[in-house]
């Protein structure tokens, strides 16, 4: 079945650098499909061209079931994008650019001024919206690119690292809004980030793409399924008893590198199901037990099987935003 977005052997190469390495994949109608890789590994390349901004120099892609080399303005039509470097004018308010934007995009004059009080409050900037762009936080750019993108009421949604420099209250209610347009209005999202919480949150299903190549795909819970069972971490009351807890616990699975000091771990060989028995083996090595965690396998363990190694800023929180003026 057609996809929304579709790329076969799709590539990129800037003079003697291959930026994108002949990927393919299929996006779905209605679908969040998160794009996760480091700094560098060709996410931003391949939204260039599936946004017709970048040319392809090898491959095939159609979005919207338009070719992005051939039918370029029928591409745009139907695509809203909010990439990494929001065009904003400093000297213009937020009202101002979203009159602006609905009048190159032909809105109607009647739909103009409610439709830019929908999208401002969609967005958290009804208040902020006759303030000029210069005295907007980081956070706040972000915001308004999204409502720009989305004046012209888009199939498809390509977001390139949206919530970079976002504090985690204005990060949560992005997430909700790109929740939100997918489940009630069926827009397509394409969403590249580096950030795995955020394709753990939002995606139906991940890609993972490394020096160019996608290197992973399918829905979280299965990539992780496949890549590795839960870890078991218990830290003893009595320092002493390491020892007699690596002995205790040794049956359940291999041990692994605890997350905290003073712990010991070790990677289930069947899953969660081993923890009752694990209770009771410490209880019957009379061991006192002052936390035991369960943790499960997250993107970065199925982003180091896949690579050999972690994804830049995994378990990391996406930076404050400056604050505004």
């Amino acid at each position: 079945m057609a996809g929304a977005i579709e790329a076969e052997r799709l590539e990129r190469t800037f003079k003697d650098v291959r930026a994108v390495c002949g990927i393919d994949l299929t996006v779905a109608s209605g679908e969040i499909y998160g794009f996760l890789g480091p700094n560098g590994a060709g996410k931003s390349t391949t939204v260039h061209m599936l946004t017709t901004l970048l040319p392809p120099t090898g491959g095939t892609a159609r979005v919207g079931g338009f070719d992005v080399r051939d039918d370029g303005p029928s591409v745009r039509r139907v695509i809203g994008a909010a990439l990494q470097e929001a065009a904003l004018d400093p000297l213009l308010s937020g009202r101002e650019h979203l009159r602006l934007q609905m009048a190159l995009q032909n809105t109607p004059r009647h739909e103009r001024k409610p439709r830019g009080e929908e999208l401002l409050d969609r967005v958290g900037l009804t208040e902020a919206g006759d303030r000029k762009v210069r005295t907007y936080s980081g956070g706040m750019k972000r915001r308004l690119d999204l409502a720009l993108a989305l004046v012209h009421r888009p199939r498809i949604l390509f977001l390139d690292e949206p919530t970079t420099g976002l504090d985690p209250q204005s990060r949560t209610a992005l997430w909700e809004e790109v929740a939100r347009l997918a489940r009630d209005e069926g827009v397509t999202v394409f969403l590249t980030t580096q950030y795995l919480e955020e394709a753990d949150v939002l995606a139906n299903r991940v890609g993972i793409i490394d020096r160019g190549k996608i290197v992973a795909e399918g829905t979280p819970a299965a990539l992780k399924a496949e890549v590795s069972t839960p870890t078991v971490e218990d830290v003893p009351r009595d320092s002493d008893d390491c020892a007699a807890t690596s002995a205790a616990l040794r049956p359940f699975g291999d041990a692994v590198s605890p997350r905290s000091a003073g712990s010991i771990a070790v990677r289930l060989d069947s899953g969660a199901d081993q923890l009752a028995d694990i209770v009771r083996a410490l209880d019957q090595a009379d061991i006192a037990v002052a936390n035991l965690a369960l943790h499960e396998p997250t993107l970065d363990d199925v982003f180091l099987a896949k690579t050999g190694r972690s994804l830049e800023g995994a378990g990391a929180a996406a930076p404050p935003e400056p604050v505004a003026v």
